[in-house]
This record gives C-alpha cells, structure tokens and sequence, in this order.
C-alpha cells in the first residue's frame, strides 16, 4: 500500500538480484516492451554477460516510499560503446583528441538488446497521478545529474526511448538523436495472403519464391512458443547464435550459453522460436529466437546448420509474419540492420537515444552536430520509404516518420 504522504527516498544498486523480483516487475510489467523485467536483466547479469570486467557496471537507481519501490531507472556504468547499437565511437575519439575523459559514461538500455522502449519504471498506481509522476521524474533526473557530477561522469545517455517518454525528457533538457530501424505494422491483415496483397505484383512473386525455395529443399518451417518448446532448444540456439557471431559479426558475441539457458526456466512465456525442419535430420536446419509480449513481436537472434537458400528470410521474417497475424500481433521489430528487411513487409521507422552532457566542451560541440544528423537522418528514412515496394502507401508510414 502507498503511503499518503509522500517522502521519496533514492538508493543505488549494482545488481539487478539486490531487489526483490515482484516489487521490480511491478514496475515493468506495466510496459509494452518485456526487456525491463526483472527476469530478463536478471538473466543478462547473473550469466556474467552485463557485469563489470565485461564493462558493464549494472548501477540501478530505486526510489522509494517507505518500504514501497515506487520507481526505478535501469542504469550501467559502461567502460565502452559495445553492445548498444547506438554508435557513439567518433564522440569518444572526439573526447580523446580534447583530453575529456568520454568513459565511463552512465547508460539507460536492456544490454544488448536494440528495441524501442526504454524509460524510467514508475509504479502503476502513480503514473496518473500527474504531480506524483512529475515529482519522480524531477527526482530520478536530479539524481542521475548528482551522481554524475559527483563522479566526473561525461554524460548520461537513454537509447532505444519510448517516444512519449521522450518528449518528457527533452523538457527536461536531454537532446534527441534519431535513428532508423525496420518494423512490421499489422494493418488488420486477415492472413499471410493478404499481407502479401500489400506488395506490387513484382515483389509479391519473390516472396512467395523464397517461401517455395525452402520448403523445395525439403524444410518446413514450425514455430514454437512457451510450454511447447522443447528444453533442449535453448542451449542449441547458443551453438547457431555463437556460429553467426564468429561467421558474420567479428566481436559482437556478447551473450554466454548461461544466459539462454536461462530463459527456459524464468522467462519462456516469452519466447518463440521459428524452425526449420528437415526430415531424417536430427537437428534443426535453422532457428530464429524471438520475444513476444502482448501484441508485439521481437526478433533477436538466428543460426543455421546448412547454407540453404532463403532460410533466413523464412525464419526471420515470413514465418514471424505468418504467425504473428495469427496471433493478432501488431507489431514485430526484426531486430537491427539489414536494408534488404524494407522489401519484404519492413518500412524504416524512426527511434530516439536521448543525451545529456555533463563537460561544456561536449556539450558545446556535440548538441549542434547531433541536429544535423536528424535532418540527414529523417532524409534517409524518407528516401527508404520511397522506395517500398508495395501498390499502395500505407497512411501511417508516412504518421510514423514524420512525426517530428
């Protein structure tokens, strides 16, 4: 029960495991997004995957009324720009060349994990409480400014915001820098034919030319969600996602065998795992791994054991895309990259990382460039979008991309 009369009080943890799990979900659970669940963060660090010597210092701050945990900001102190999907490096050599120490800087993200949705967790039963909301945003970002001008921190940096959220900080004084993903929008699509209606009549070919590849090479393709997958599944999507690190992404191989093998006994209501089977193999050929909540889909990771020809368009989009409007999902972020995703059912959208810097100089320098990348970036998204393949345009493409 909250008490009526409030007196927040602040602590800083460095473990996600030194709060209880229900009182932190009951902050998370609220939003859209699973990757702030106590279960999830708690997996990334107990695993050794976000922890010091891999220059992740887990640093959560907590408020609190009384004895009740009203809010939360999930925070690391990191060493570098690993990790993040939000690429930072030419600001850090800029430090380096001026004689600013850039790191460590003080991050606001889930750990390796590029999805929309990032923002200060605060108690449901106070998030329409204007004033109250207000007055622990106020406090959480006066904190976060104590902290970092205490410790000589260079900056502040939340990637991947929820956009409302954003508004509130940029209020606030933290300047936005947009970047682009690719996201499926489910526009009461009955099933995948009528999806694929969608495409002008060139594409639509190709897509169902690459969904007949696989299943000409003898695959079929079945998806697996919560309780129906097998255990074993969790430990062999490492083995594909470490041999796509090593083929593919050179030293991006952030996550251990731990951490996925975790996710099998606290968070597999989440999971679903798209694979391809052939008969007489005794492994799957291929796997995509990706996270649901609600009416939204997040594709991570995926591998396969055989070079076979569109696999991975099938594993990670089409089959998604399949299942996903047959599940009445709205929403399904692919994860990031790939400029072939906006032929196949993916417009660029627009998402923010929002900065605040602590040392003049950066301050000076950097907020002006980082208008200037906006303009080129909003640019890039309209030239992308120019080019959809699709008969029609979708009203709410051009909504969603020009939004500022």
């Amino acid at each position: 029960m909250l008490q009526n009369t409030r007196k927040f009080t602040t602590t800083w943890i460095n473990s996600i495991g030194q709060v209880d799990a229900e009182a932190w979900n009951t902050l998370a659970k609220p939003l859209a997004t699973p990757f702030f669940h106590w279960q999830w963060l708690s997996n990334i660090e107990s695993s050794g995957c976000a922890v010091p010597k891999e220059g992740w210092l887990p640093n959560h701050l907590l408020v609190w009324d009384q004895d009740v945990l009203v809010a939360a900001a999930p925070l690391y102190l990191k060493g570098h720009s690993y990790g993040e999907f939000v690429f930072d490096h030419e600001w850090a050599r800029l430090s380096y060349r001026l004689g600013i120490e850039y790191y460590p800087k003080l991050l606001g993200m889930s750990p390796f994990t590029p999805a929309v949705g990032y923002r200060f967790l605060i108690h449901p039963d106070l998030n329409d409480r204007i004033s109250e909301y207000q007055a622990l945003t106020d406090l959480i970002v006066a904190e976060i400014d104590r902290f970092c001008d205490r410790n000589n921190i260079s900056g502040c940096h939340f990637l991947f915001v929820d956009p409302q959220w954003r508004t509130e900080l940029e209020h606030r004084g933290f300047s936005s820098w947009m970047h682009h993903s690719y996201t499926w929008s489910n526009h009461n699509f009955s099933d995948f034919d009528h999806f694929l209606a969608s495409f002008d009549s060139n594409q639509r070919r190709n897509i169902k030319k690459e969904r007949k590849g696989v299943s000409k090479a003898g695959i079929e393709m079945q998806v697996f969600a919560g309780d129906q997958i097998p255990h074993h599944y969790f430990s062999f999507m490492y083995d594909l996602y470490s041999d796509t690190c090593d083929k593919f992404w050179g030293g991006s191989k952030y996550l251990n065998r731990r951490f996925f093998e975790s996710l099998y006994h606290n968070f597999k209501e989440h999971i679903v795992f798209v694979v391809g089977i052939k008969e007489d193999w005794p492994k799957p050929v291929g796997m995509s791994f990706c996270i649901r909540k609600g009416d939204r889909l997040y594709g991570r990771y995926w591998g396969s054991t055989q070079d076979v020809k569109f696999l991975h368009f099938n594993a990670c989009y089409y089959t998604p895309i399949d299942w996903a409007i047959s599940q009445g999902i709205n929403l399904f972020d692919p994860g990031a990259g790939g400029q072939h995703k906006k032929r196949r059912g993916f417009p660029a959208t627009s998402n923010y990382s929002l900065h605040r810097f602590y040392n003049p100089r950066l301050k000076q320098i950097l907020l002006p460039h980082i208008q200037e990348v906006n303009e080129y970036k909003r640019w890039e998204i309209d030239a992308i979008n120019g080019e959809l393949p699709f008969d029609l345009p979708e009203p709410t493409l051009d909504k969603e991309n020009k939004e500022d």
